[in-house]
Order: structure tokens, then sequence, then C-alpha cells
């Protein structure tokens, strides 16, 4: 009976209100540089961005203004998760290449 009472609890749950989906972007990092440099994301919606370092050395994603930061070594993929971002623009780098155009991105949230 309890089991019963379980499973109806939780089908009862899946029915009435499913959790919101997070979006997920995709960056990739080869040798310093950014593919694609702009990230356009909801204002006011967490997402998550998948950072993918196709690259033959390491690279550090690092967005100050968000206070992320992730060494991803080379070959591996990292998971960042932002939580509800205010409308506006946040740079973004490869750390390791933060001085060369190519290594500074832009997330947008608008």
């Amino acid at each position: 009976m309890r089991r019963l009472m379980v499973l109806w609890i939780l089908a009862s749950i899946a029915l009435t209100g499913r959790a919101e989906e997070v979006l997920r972007i995709k960056l990739e990092i080869k040798d310093g540089v950014l593919l694609p440099q702009r990230l356009e994301v909801p204002a006011g919606k967490s997402f998550t961005l998948e950072v993918r370092n196709t690259g033959r050395i390491p690279a550090e994603f690092e967005c100050k203004p968000l206070k992320k930061e992730k060494v991803i070594v080379a070959g591996a993929t990292a998971l960042l998760t932002f939580t509800a971002t205010s409308a506006g623009e946040y740079k973004f780098v490869d750390e390791f290449h933060e001085n060369v155009p190519a290594g500074q991105g832009l997330i947008v949230a608008k």
C-alpha cells in the first residue's frame, strides 16, 4: 500500500508540473580561439555553458563579472551553470590567451 502511494505521488508530480529545462549553450576553445565569441542568452533565466577544449593545450574559461572560472585540459569538456543573469553584457576570456582578440568573448543577456 505504501509503495502504491509513493508511485501515485510521483505520477502526480510528473503530470502537474515538469521542471523547467535549463538552456544549454555550447562554447569551443581551440588553442586560444573562442568559438563563438558572442553568446546570447535570455535575461533572467539560468543556463548551462558547455565548454569544450578541442585544442592541444589547456584553456581557462574566466568570466569575472559572473564569478565563473574553470581550467579545462586539452580534449575535455566542462559544464558551468549560471543562475538567472540580469540583462547586460559580460566579458569572458580564455585566461591563458586573454591578450589575444580571438581569446576574448562576450555573453549578452537580453
